[in-house]
């Protein structure tokens, strides 16, 4: 399905106007059920839509491993995802829970009690930070969103190692484009232990929880981190890197040893 649309529009170019032809964004209303049972509509862009259900739904904790899932169906057309899990009984009780309004585009929705922040085990061992490979690959992670250049309207996410782009994915919302990446590597059985999330987007305190939950020890973004997102980095022992641009970072958290 193509995630951009061609528009005309009107071009102002100091005292000079031209019509012409421009590519904008696909915005997409995706609804999830888990047994026939509607769950959530996301908002989203229409590509990587099975990662995007599986990775939303393991980020709040209606399956908590692959093996919970019997099978999974999505019907493009009309933006419906199925989700058959093998234990209908599982995820009754997360239905009841809290519903949280979150800070990220399109007013998403978050199933999780804010104690959820402090039942992910603590990483005790902070991977240590090879300075020069992380501007590196920050530098492969700005030029491999064709998106964002095309249409200037979309969040980029990727996993990675310190030699490689493992996953990367690209959404109108940072939620979805990270929970696209957990969600391939779920499917794909990665190992996201030992491995560095990068991020277009601000790191608020859900995009954290996201990563906490994996044991991811480091999140990178181009942007910003919340004072939230501050504070339960320094408690849950994830290194925290802010405004990854060129040869300038800022680390937040868990200063780890440095390696230039």
């Amino acid at each position: 399905m193509d995630s951009t649309k061609k528009v005309n529009i009107m071009r102002i170019k100091g005292k000079e106007s031209k019509e012409e032809g421009d590519m904008v964004i696909i915005e997409y209303p995706f609804t999830i059920f888990i047994n026939d049972e509607e769950i959530i509509t996301l908002l989203c862009s229409p590509n990587s839509l099975k990662e995007l259900m599986v990775g939303f739904l393991h980020s709040e904790g209606f399956i908590s491993a692959l093996s919970d899932i019997d099978r999974i169906r999505i019907d493009e057309e009309k933006g419906l995802g199925y989700i058959y899990m093998k234990d209908i009984n599982k995820f009754n009780e997360k239905l009841r829970g809290k519903r949280t309004i979150t800070s990220g585009c399109g007013k998403g929705t978050l199933f999780y009690n804010v104690l959820d922040s402090f039942k992910s085990k603590k990483i005790e061992k902070p991977l240590p930070l090879e300075i020069d490979k992380i501007k590196e690959i920050v530098r492969q992670f700005n030029k491999k969103s064709e998106l964002f250049l095309n249409t200037g309207g979309v969040h980029s996410c990727a996993l990675c190692s310190y030699h490689d782009i493992i996953i990367f994915e690209e959404d109108i919302g940072r939620h979805n484009a990270l929970d696209k990446v957990f969600g391939k590597a779920l499917l794909e059985e990665i190992d996201v232990r030992n491995k560095i999330i990068l991020t277009s987007g601000r790191i608020s305190s859900e995009i954290l929880i996201k990563g906490t939950k994996r044991q991811v020890p480091v999140i990178v973004s181009r942007s910003a981190p919340t004072s939230l997102a501050v504070e339960m980095a320094k408690e849950l022992g994830i290194t925290l890197i802010g405004f990854a641009r060129g040869e300038k970072m800022n680390i937040y958290s868990n200063f780890p040893s440095l390696i230039f």
